[in-house]
């Protein structure tokens, strides 16, 4: 292994080598990309326990949680319980150029933050919804279905900001004010899908197995908790290198998820942090939404229930 350069006391290795299968672009590629977008990316980034995806020559993607032990000992690092992997992971915060340069010479293509901060982890920053088509090519779809979204937020007295996931679908955040309750935030989410499904039953679904959701966009409310999205301006392991990018809602039905590139995104972005001046403030929760979202079941768990019930209806 080369050092082909060094940015900021860091080693960058093998930076023409091509970064992954269908990318058209190179680990230079990606270095350079997150070097320039570094002062928008990094305030997504900032005091969040970082898990991140990680492409190697030969070798599937994988997530990575874990800090490995060969990292720098100037790397920020926090312990958190991972309630998926049911275990406490060393989790990196990356909040300066130089631990993103060296995630971005680990091959890190793909950023996924938390929804909480390192340092109050009982109170997510954001509530956030996932919108999932059914398929790559039903767009439009998505689009629509985040007009529901919009209509559910405004009917409620809320603000949100929506990008593009950099693969199919969108997410769209609401900043919340500080101190409010896992809980009541996660219910708050499975209300506002459970509305914006109402609008418009025939196009939208919370629906969580597969199988239920008859070719409807998915309206996904269980980012909540410990989850982690996707980071604004993070690149995909996608076909083209494409990347996760701030879209104004008026501009919805004018973009595709290709639009958005390593190659075009910082065009794109232009002199501004378009995430940021697309984020409304910071706000509270109605309490008729949060009511109303504690008598709605948490999907996974509902949806583990029914996998059982249907496991024993199928044996029976």
């Amino acid at each position: 292994m080369t050092t082909d350069e060094v940015r900021d006391t860091v080693s960058l290795t093998n930076l023409d080598q091509p970064l992954f299968d269908d990318a058209g672009v190179t680990k230079r590629d990606l270095v350079d990309y997150l070097d320039a977008m570094r002062e928008r990316i990094l305030p997504a980034l900032g005091e969040r326990p970082l898990s991140v995806v990680r492409v190697r020559a030969g070798q599937a993607p994988f997530m990575q949680k874990n800090v490995p032990s060969y990292a720098p000992t100037w790397i920020r690092t926090v312990t958190m319980w991972a309630e998926t992997s049911r275990r406490e992971v060393s989790y990196a915060l990356c909040d300066d150029r130089r631990t993103l340069l060296w995630f971005a010479n680990q091959r890190a293509v793909e950023y996924h933050p938390t929804l909480v901060h390192a340092s109050d982890w009982e109170h997510p920053t954001h509530l956030v919804l996932d919108l999932d088509p059914p398929a790559a090519d039903d767009f439009p779809m998505v689009v629509r279905a985040a007009g529901l979204i919009r209509r559910a937020l405004d009917d409620a007295g809320l603000a949100g900001a929506v990008k593009t996931s950099g693969a199919k679908g969108l997410h769209v955040f609401v900043p919340l004010r500080k101190g409010l309750a896992m809980a009541d935030v996660a219910a708050a989410t499975r209300a506002l899908a459970a509305r914006a499904e109402r609008l418009d039953p025939a196009l939208a679904t919370t629906a969580f197995i597969r199988e239920d959701r008859e070719g409807k966009v998915f309206l996904d409310s269980t980012r909540a908790g410990g989850a982690t999205v996707v980071a604004a301006y993070s690149p995909r392991v996608r076909p083209g290198a494409t990347v996760s990018f701030p879209v104004a809602w008026d501009d919805l039905d004018r973009v595709a998820p290709a639009d958005f590139t390593i190659r075009t995104a910082v065009e794109l972005a232009g002199d501004g942090d378009p995430w940021a001046d697309l984020m409304p403030e910071p706000q509270g929760l109605p309490a008729d939404l949060v009511e109303e979202g504690h008598t709605i079941p948490v999907a996974r768990v509902q949806a583990m229930h029914e996998g059982k019930r249907r496991a024993r209806a199928r044996k029976g």
